[in-house]
C-alpha cells in the first residue's frame, strides 16, 4: 500500500489555535506500549513501583530542574499508565543553558533541543516529550538494550480550567490506584 498523505495523516488531538507554552494547568497521562504493566503492581490498593516504576518516578522528579518555570503536582503511577498534573508558570525556554545533573550515577541526557516536530520549549509538548525521552533511555539502560518503546506515541491532557476541577482531578488521581481492579486500563479486567 503507498502512502496516502490525506488517509495517513496524524490528526492532532491538541486544542485547536490553544497555546499550550503558555501559563496553566493540565492533566497528563501517558499510557505505556501496548498498554503492558511495566511500571508497578497495586495490591490492596497500593502502589508497588517496580525498578522502571522507581525511573518514572525520579525522572518526573527531575522535571522541576531541567524545566525552571514548571511546577508539578499531583501525580500517580500505575501499572500502565501514569497520571500527573503539570503546572506552567511562565514561558520557560526547557532545559538547556538551566540543568545540570551532578548525580555520578547518572550518564548525563543529551542537550534539550527543538528541532523536531515542531515542539515550543517550554510548553507542555517539550515537558512531555522531555520526561519520555529520559525514561526510555534509562529503561533502555536498564535492559542493556535499545529498540522497544517503553511509551505509546502521544499524551492525553487536559486544560484545568478551575480550582474545582483541579481539586476533582487531583482526587480522581490520588484514588486511582485503589480504582485499579475496576479501571478500563487494566488488562486483566478488560483483555484486548
Amino acid at each position: 500500500m503507498s502512502f496516502d498523505p490525506l488517509r495517513h495523516h496524524r490528526r492532532s488531538i491538541r486544542l485547536p489555535g490553544y497555546d499550550y507554552a503558555q501559563a496553566g494547568a493540565y492533566f497528563v497521562t501517558i499510557v505505556t506500549w501496548q498498554r503492558e504493566c511495566p511500571l508497578c503492581e497495586i495490591r490492596m490498593g497500593q502502589v508497588i513501583l517496580s525498578p522502571v516504576g522507581q525511573v518514572v518516578h525520579r525522572e518526573w522528579d527531575r522535571l522541576r530542574s531541567r524545566f525552571p518555570g514548571v511546577g508539578l503536582d499531583e501525580f500517580a503511577i500505575m501499572p500502565n499508565h501514569i497520571h500527573g498534573i503539570v503546572v506552567i508558570h511562565d514561558r520557560c525556554r526547557g532545559a538547556a543553558g538551566f540543568y545540570e545533573d551532578h548525580d555520578p550515577e547518572r550518564v548525563p541526557l543529551r542537550p534539550y533541543r527543538n528541532s523536531i516536530a515542531n515542539v515550543i520549549p517550554g510548553s507542555l509538548g517539550a515537558v512531555v516529550r522531555a520526561f519520555k525521552s529520559s525514561t526510555t533511555y534509562r529503561y533502555h539502560r536498564m535492559r542493556f538494550s535499545s529498540g522497544s518503546p517503553l511509551w505509546q506515541r502521544n499524551y492525553h491532557e487536559h486544560i484545568i480550567r478551575d480550582e474545582a476541577e483541579w481539586e476533582r482531578i487531583c482526587q480522581y488521581i490520588r484514588e486511582n490506584p485503589a480504582q485499579w481492579e475496576n479501571d478500563r486500563e487494566n488488562p486483566d479486567q478488560y483483555p484486548v
